[in-house]
């Protein structure tokens, strides 16, 4: 059995750490409170595009998400979402706009989840997790699915509503599995999609389909994409991964064989990899770590033993 080392297991994954942030879901309803929450001086706001917020590196060394007071927010009303509170009642929202507003001073600069997600403390991170994934959800369901009809917005961007039909529509998440194939020898398996570059390698993933268990998705993936067996599943941990819409699932999955056999659809390449084998080929640059956001870098991480490399990471 692969053995986990406290350093590596006790490592957070990204966007997954506590933020003490209440969504205070319970006040989406509620337009009086949610009029008074948008006026109080100490409530902060920030704009999401396209995916991507402000940041700003401030004195300290540290960056920070670029907020301010609702009052000098830009205007809009429509798409105003309201994100939760802090411990101290401070209330915070996001605005989506077509573009991100200017900064007369120039050192803010616009930034998406892989660079800022790395960057920012979990409060902020998780905000902008939030955020993202309203932006993504409302950017394209704007129309019923049942009728048609243009939807509005409603529970402080949480639903979209149907005038002509009446359907409620709620953001959408997609769950996907993510794994780590490990076999008897203790090698653990990495592919490389037929899009990227060369060198880089991952943990193997794909979507849940409709009617199946997750543990019945891990085995479909693997088998489908390179051919192997798969046994025993155990889940590690999951990570919002808003891409636009999905939640990946992350599990150890036991190899019953070891003989790979590529779709050339998805998987490009795949390789078994002890862990002298896979620590040389970082070092000569053969291969490419997961990009540190991902928790495809935390699942090979805890089984390697110790950090990934950064040098070369996507």
């Amino acid at each position: 059995m692969t053995t986990w080392t406290d350093h590596t297991a006790d490592r957070p994954i990204s966007l997954t750490a506590p933020s003490g942030i209440d969504r205070a879901a319970h006040h989406r309803l509620d337009e009086a409170w949610l009029a008074a929450a948008w006026s109080h001086p100490s409530t902060r706001c920030f704009v999401v595009s396209g995916g991507q917020v402000l940041i700003d590196e401030v004195a300290d060394g540290r960056t920070e998400l670029v907020m301010t007071p609702s009052f000098e927010a830009p205007l809009t009303e429509a798409h105003r979402y309201f994100l939760g509170n802090d411990e101290n009642g401070v209330s915070y929202f996001a605005l989506q706009k077509d573009s991100l507003p200017g900064r007369m001073d120039d050192s803010a600069r616009p930034a998406g989840l892989r660079e800022a997600g790395l960057l920012l403390s979990p409060r902020e991170a998780g905000l902008m997790v939030h955020a993202v994934a309203l932006e993504n959800w409302q950017r394209l369901h704007r129309f019923c699915s049942r009728c048609g009809e243009r939807t509005v917005i409603a529970a402080a961007g949480h639903i979209r509503r149907c005038p002509a039909c009446g359907a409620e529509h709620y953001p959408r998440t997609d769950p996907a599995v993510i794994m780590a194939v490990v076999d008897d020898q203790d090698r653990i398996l990495l592919g490389r999609q037929v899009h990227w570059p060369e060198g880089r390698f991952s943990t193997l993933a794909g979507f849940v389909e409709p009617g199946e268990a997750i543990e019945q998705s891990v085995r479909r993936e693997v088998h489908e994409e390179v051919g192997i067996g798969v046994g025993e599943v155990e889940y590690v941990a999951s990570q919002p991964w808003p891409f636009p819409s999905s939640l990946m699932l992350g599990f150890v999955a036991r190899a019953t064989t070891t003989v790979i056999d590529v779709d050339g659809d998805e998987i490009h390449e795949a390789r078994w990899f002890s862990r002298d084998e896979l620590g040389a080929a970082f070092a000569s640059g053969e291969v490419l770590p997961p990009y540190g956001i991902s928790i495809a870098a935390r699942l090979i991480e805890r089984w390697y033993g110790k950090e990934l490399p950064t040098r070369g990471a996507f």
